[in-house]
C-alpha cells in the first residue's frame, strides 16, 4: 500500500475530470476545438448543399430566361441572338447574295450561277493577298506593276484592266498594259484627284474605289455580266 494514498486518489480524480471535460468538448454542438470542427463541417455540408442547389437553380433559370453562360446561349439561339459573322468573308458574301435572291420573287433561277460569283471572289482574294504590287511615283502620277504566277496571274489579268472603268468614273485618268507576268497600271493625278492622294492610296486604295463590287456581285450571281 502506498504511503500517500490520498495523493493517488487526488491524481486519479483529476485525470477523470479532465477526460470527462475533453469528451464534453468533442460532443455535438460543443464550442470546443473539436466541437467547432464538427459545427463547421456541418455548416459546410449544409452550405454546400444549399450552394449547389442555388447554383443549379440559377443555371436552370439561365437556360429558360437568357442568363449568362452556356445555358443563356441556348436561350439566345431560341430568341434569335446568333452570331452575325459567317467565319469566312467569301462564304459570307455568297450567303448574303443567296439570301437576297431567295427573298426576291422575281429571281430567275434558270439564270442564277453562284459558281461564277465564287470564282470572282477567288480572283479578289488572289489579287488582294497574293499579287505583288511594285509602285513607282511619276511626276504627275503613279505606275504600278502588278505581277504574280499561276492562279494569281490569271486573277490579275481579269481584275486590274476591268477596274480602269471604275477609276474613270471617279475622276482618275487610268490605263493598263499587259506585262509578261502581270499588268502595269498607270494612274495620273488631276486637280480633282491630286498626286498626294494618289500616292497615299496606292494599288489597293485605288482598287477599292467606289462601291461597285456589291451590285456587281449580285448581277454576276443572277447570270449577268462578269467584269
Amino acid at each position: 500500500m502506498s504511503k500517500f494514498p490520498w495523493k493517488t486518489t487526488l491524481a486519479v480524480t483529476a485525470i477523470a475530470a479532465t477526460t470527462v471535460y475533453a469528451f464534453a468538448q468533442m460532443g455535438p454542438g460543443a464550442n470546443g476545438p473539436m466541437g467547432m470542427h464538427g459545427s463547421m463541417h456541418q455548416q459546410m455540408m449544409q452550405g454546400g448543399n444549399q450552394t449547389g442547389g442555388s447554383m443549379h437553380e440559377r443555371m436552370m433559370q439561365g437556360s429558360m430566361h437568357g442568363g449568362a453562360g452556356g445555358h443563356g446561349m441556348m436561350h439566345g439561339q431560341q430568341s434569335g441572338s446568333l452570331p452575325t459573322l459567317p467565319g469566312q468573308d467569301a462564304f459570307g458574301a455568297i450567303q448574303e447574295v443567296v439570301q437576297i435572291l431567295e427573298a426576291d420573287p422575281a429571281t430567275d433561277w434558270s439564270k442564277v450561277n453562284i459558281g461564277v460569283l465564287r470564282e470572282h471572289l477567288i480572283d479578289m482574294n488572289e489579287v488582294t493577298l497574293r499579287a505583288h504590287a511594285s509602285e513607282r511615283v511619276l511626276d504627275n502620277g503613279l505606275e504600278i506593276a502588278v505581277i504574280g504566277e499561276g492562279r494569281t496571274l490569271d486573277a490579275i489579268k481579269r481584275m486590274v484592266p476591268a477596274h480602269v472603268r471604275e477609276l474613270a468614273a471617279h475622276g482618275w485618268n487610268a490605263k493598263t498594259e499587259e506585262l509578261p507576268n502581270g499588268v502595269k497600271l498607270t494612274v495620273l493625278a488631276s486637280d480633282s484627284q491630286p498626286l498626294v492622294k494618289l500616292k497615299a492610296l496606292g494599288f489597293m486604295g485605288l482598287l477599292v474605289q467606289g462601291g461597285h463590287h456589291q451590285p456587281h456581285h449580285l448581277m454576276m450571281a443572277k447570270g449577268g455580266f462578269v467584269h
